[in-house]
């Protein structure tokens, strides 16, 4: 009997044994999950401010701390192609940093006619992004990606909080407005004073020998007495309406 008892507790004793060495293997095998998730997470926090850094070489003189507070919120999201980033009347809850890609930004008409304000390329913000998000109102305008589009993401709040309290963020908000406002005051004075569509489009079919136009932009920006940026806008849109085809210095009629 008492031989039976032994068994019985070492038995017992054996299964206990291996129930703890399987406890200790399972508890091993999440600790390193967790460190290899947190190792991956810190890999791509390094990259996402390694790119920022690249696409926004200004913040590299900005303070460690501003740097840590952005990317202890930001996130990093693929725009697809012709995805809306905002529509007219929406309220942004995202700051917009492109890293890569082109952004539309467009006011639709009654008529359902489209302006196109400003393009948003590689390196820019929006400014309607910007004032709506610090002014608390409602998108007055739609955000479209032309193409697919790599962006870094920062909730509203923070974005309104970091402006609050470092003043390099308030200098970048102010040189994007300037910049912004300089390009739509130029759309103002093209529509209101002049019918610089038109123009261009007769200046096109003059100019151009076989359907062909070998040129800059800021070559018929000259000839026109404009800028370049509005005629690269009012070439894009003709591009985009299947007039033309744009091209390095080359212009091609359809």
């Amino acid at each position: 009997m008492a031989t039976s008892t032994r068994i019985v507790q070492s038995a017992d004793a054996y299964i206990c044994r291996n129930l703890l060495t399987d406890f200790r293997f399972d508890l091993i095998i999440a600790q390193s999950t967790t460190s290899l998730v947190k190792h991956i997470e810190a890999i791509m926090t390094d990259k996402s401010k390694q790119d920022f850094l690249d696409v926004f070489p200004e913040f590299r003189l900005m303070s460690d701390e501003l740097l840590a507070e952005i990317f202890a919120s930001a996130r990093r999201q693929t725009i697809p192609a012709g995805q809306h980033v905002y529509s007219e009347g929406d309220l942004c809850q995202l700051f917009l940093f492109l890293l890569s890609g082109e952004i539309r930004v467009y006011k639709t008409g009654a008529s359902g006619k489209e302006i196109t304000l400003y393009d948003i390329t590689s390196g820019e913000t929006c400014i309607v992004n910007a004032s709506c998000i610090l002014s608390g109102a409602q998108a007055p305008a739609n955000a479209l990606a032309q193409t697919e589009c790599d962006a870094l993401l920062l909730p509203s709040h923070v974005f309104q909080r970091l402006a609050g309290k470092y003043e390099e963020v308030r200098s970048f908000v102010f040189k994007v407005l300037a910049i912004n406002i300089a390009n739509v005051m130029s759309l103002v004075e093209e529509v209101a004073f002049e019918r610089m569509d038109e123009r261009l489009a007769d200046y096109l079919m003059e100019k151009a020998r076989d359907g062909k136009l070998q040129t800059t932009h800021q070559k018929i920006a000259n000839d026109l007495g404009t800028s370049r940026e509005v005629v690269s806008r009012l070439l894009k849109d003709f591009e985009r309406q299947g007039k033309l085809v744009l091209s390095r210095n080359l212009i091609t009629l359809n």
